[in-house]
């Protein structure tokens, strides 16, 4: 098959330009003309992710020793503009909407009210959100957590919490009594963490940047670089440029993985001419990645391309996988990938013929329910040519949000075992408990059974971004308690009763002065390296507090004190927390005020990356896949899988507006990408209005209405729709197994015609 046959039909709507370019200028202009920013915001987009500067709040790649002029993507401007914006959200907005009103309005609408500028508490008398104290809301917070079984409490975290913030709620947490500290990595990259963990010894990824400066071939599956780590295309672009061969497994063709313009070179900018990416780009099915590699694994078998001395020193349980792959069939691999063998042959020779590989995936894998063996075919590719613990090798899972992977560092974990509990414990005199917590499935269900009777969210649109949602929806409500620390109104705010609080907080960029002066905070980004930042513009209210301030505050009206706890000396320097951090996790803190804002972060150790493999048989895993398929399940007659995908106009549950220009569509995110076969075979013509219903027998129904449906070059028997409007659709039973991470990339839908849009 050529690359052109392979490219995207001219038929169907599609965007024909290379990522990044004057489309990506001219997205970030059209934002700030709308959130009408001043010089200042410039200016701090200019400092943004540079030593001594604030790093986004956007996505967690990795910030180069030696910034560009611009460190910043399109999505990382978006973001900042969108925290700094002059619009504002306090009491007179809450005065004049009852929260009944604000459930009608849709995500964007309700984020795009403006910054939140005071402390609120709901008032079930009048339904609205009215004006407190911070003194007030603390005091009745606290009473309420000391009233309930810490038990029954939930600890939220989004990605975007610092690791000063992130450790504090942790301790707090176990101070309280429980480890139900779900994060925003509990619905995408926990699955990661359980695979890596159980196959290398570590949860997270073994690159670091200069590793993409040496490697001759990047596999990557399930991410789309474009849209959601486009600063990523720059080390990619660099690569491509010096030999190094890139092959892209992925069921949608994504144009950050086609073509990229870099919007820093004039010359670039001028000739309107991009890079091309990938050499291969095969779209495969969703859940066929296991198969995929199986066949590049077959064949590198058959020819002897394996590194046998590697896998004799560092290998455990070859000879099993070994036969495994004997054992598959190509009519199976084929099948179940959606492939030909020729093409999983050519990616086997690219190869066999490559000195140093890194494989590089995304929610692609992650979020299926056998996700898990997903990311083990993948790490038993790289094993079998000794492509981890090499320079210019490894396995790279490129994660979400800015801190998702930080705070799981510093313990953020349901998980205990994850967790330096003991000296927690000596460092402040308490038995931390031991039991596991709730996962985000355990908490849904947990609300929707009337377990859960608090919950606090420190950032994030939890009611939001969890499957099954309109089955929780009304069950927020009924907590006895719910807190959200935020910095704009969302839907998780407005699904709520008696006993709620809304408490706005300082964002990233804005200046933090605490009792010792201006604050620092840091975070780690997707390659394990901790960068420090500070944030300069002004705050947007004078009512505003730090999360620091803000979990402190409940946790000393929460819990008796302690000489060995001393919040407001912490929250008075924050240098002091990182003393706390370094002391309870001494190898990869070493010297962490020291070191805060050095160059690049400072890289806190990986001991995979090392050939130090810590799990349980010392050595590096391999895994045999429980299936070919990472579904579960095979759809049946008259079912499709459909993919839940973010626009180019979003990150994560924030809209910024209605255009996925990378795809080509604009003005709706209530769109359905379906082949054009299928919608010829069903009598769908483009515009059409589609409802879609998840194919499940236990008696709940889940529904979509009057979607506009698109002919895009997808597999067939698949489509696409963003999140989270389709969340709806996932069942909170459809998770990925070892991780209970949902399987948003696979849910089994039926497709109708639609009378037409709804009220």
């Amino acid at each position: 098959m050529s690359r052109e046959e392979r490219g995207q039909d001219p038929t169907t709507p599609f965007y024909d330009r290379p990522t990044g370019g004057w489309g990506s200028l001219k997205s970030v202009l059209k934002h700030a003309a709308k959130d009408r920013i001043r010089l200042g915001v410039v200016e701090t987009l200019r400092r943004q992710n540079k030593p001594g500067g604030h790093m986004c709040t956007s996505c967690a790649w990795a910030k180069p020793p030696s910034p560009h002029l611009a460190e910043f993507c399109e999505n990382g401007a978006k973001a900042t503009i969108w925290d700094l914006t002059r619009d504002r959200c306090g009491p007179d907005f809450f005065a004049r909407h009852t929260l009944a009103e604000l459930r009608t309005w849709c995500d964007h609408d309700l984020e795009a009210v403006g910054r939140l500028t005071h402390p609120m508490r709901y008032d079930p008398s009048s339904d609205r959100y009215v004006e407190t104290t911070w003194p007030e809301a603390f005091k009745a917070i606290g009473a309420k957590l000391r009233g309930l079984d810490p038990k029954s409490t939930v600890f939220y975290a989004s990605g975007r919490a610092s690791l000063e913030t992130s450790y504090l709620y942790q301790l707090f947490a176990r101070l309280y009594g429980h480890n139900n500290l779900p994060d925003s990595s509990n619905m995408c990259h926990e699955t990661t963490s359980v695979a890596l963990k159980s196959t290398i010894g570590e949860a997270v990824g073994t690159c670091v940047l200069d590793d993409f400066d040496h490697c001759d071939l990047m596999l990557f599956f399930g991410q789309n670089t474009g849209t959601n780590s486009p600063r990523f295309l720059h080390p990619i672009q660099q690569a491509v440029k010096r030999g190094c061969k890139i092959v892209t497994f992925n069921p949608i063709r994504e144009r950050g993985l086609v073509e990229f313009t870099n919007p820093q070179s004039p010359t670039e900018m001028l000739s309107r001419r991009g890079t091309p990416i990938s050499d291969l780009y095969l779209q495969l099915r969703p859940g066929g990645d296991i198969a995929a590699i199986a066949g590049i694994c077959k064949h590198l078998l058959e020819i002897g391309a394996v590194d046998r001395d590697f896998i004799a020193e560092h290998g455990h349980d070859f000879d099993a996988f070994e036969a495994w792959i004997h054992a598959s069939s190509w009519d199976d691999i084929e099948a179940a990938s959606g492939l030909p063998r020729t093409d999983l042959v050519e990616v086997a020779e690219i190869v066999a013929a490559s000195q140093r590989v890194i494989g590089i995936y995304g929610m692609g894998l992650t979020q299926h329910v056998h996700g898990s063996d997903s990311i083990g075919m993948l790490v038993n590719l790289l094993l079998m040519g000794g492509h981890i613990g090499r320079p210019g090798t490894g396995i790279c899972p490129v994660r979400g949000h800015s801190n998702v992977q930080g705070q799981r560092t510093v313990g953020i974990s349901e998980k205990p075992e994850l967790v330096p509990l003991d000296r927690l414990s000596e460092l402040f005199a308490f038995d931390p408990p031991e039991d596991t917590g709730m996962t985000t499935v355990d908490v849904v269900q947990g609300v929707i059974d009337g377990t859960v009777r608090g919950f606090i969210g420190l950032g994030g649109n939890f009611a939001r971004a969890i499957p099954d949602q309109h089955q929780a929806d009304p069950a927020w409500a009924r907590l006895d308690l719910n807190v959200q620390i935020a910095t704009k109104l969302n839907r998780s705010h407005v699904l709520v009763g008696d006993g709620a609080w809304l408490l706005p907080c300082l964002v990233r960029a804005e200046r933090d002065r605490q009792r010792t002066g201006p604050q620092a905070v840091s975070m780690e980004d997707s390659l394990s390296h901790i960068h420090g930042s500070m944030g300069r513009r002004p705050p947007a209210s004078r009512h505003l507090l730090s999360e620091p301030a803000i979990i402190a505050g409940i946790a000393k009206a929460t819990l008796p004190p302690k000489p060995q706890v001393k919040w407001d000396d912490w929250v008075g320097d924050y240098a002091r927390i990182r003393d706390l951090i370094e002391a309870t996790y001494p190898d990869q803190f070493r010297d962490f005020n020291d070191r805060l804002f050095q160059a690049g972060g400072f890289y806190r150790g990986n001991s995979a990356r090392r050939r130090d493999w810590q799990t349980d048989s010392g050595k590096a895993q391999f895994t045999k896949p429980q299936s070919l398929s990472a579904l579960g399940e095979e759809p049946g007659q008259g079912i499709f899988t459909l993919i839940t995908l973010r626009s180019n106009d979003q990150f994560n549950t924030t809209i910024y507006g209605y255009d996925d220009r990378l795809r080509g569509v604009h003005g709706s995110r209530m769109v359905v990408l379906m082949n054009k076969d299928d919608m010829k075979r069903l009598g769908f013509k483009d515009q059409d209005f589609v409802d879609l219903e998840t194919n499940a027998d236990d008696g709940v129904e889940r529904r979509a209405t009057a979607f506009r449906v698109h002919s895009y070059p997808l597999p067939k028997g698949n489509v696409g729709g963003y999140y989270p409007e389709l969340n709806k659709l996932v069942p909170l039973w459809h998770h990925a197994k070892e991780s209970e991470c949902p399987a948003a990339k696979s849910v089994p839908v039926r497709i109708t015609r639609s009378t037409g849009p709804v009220a």
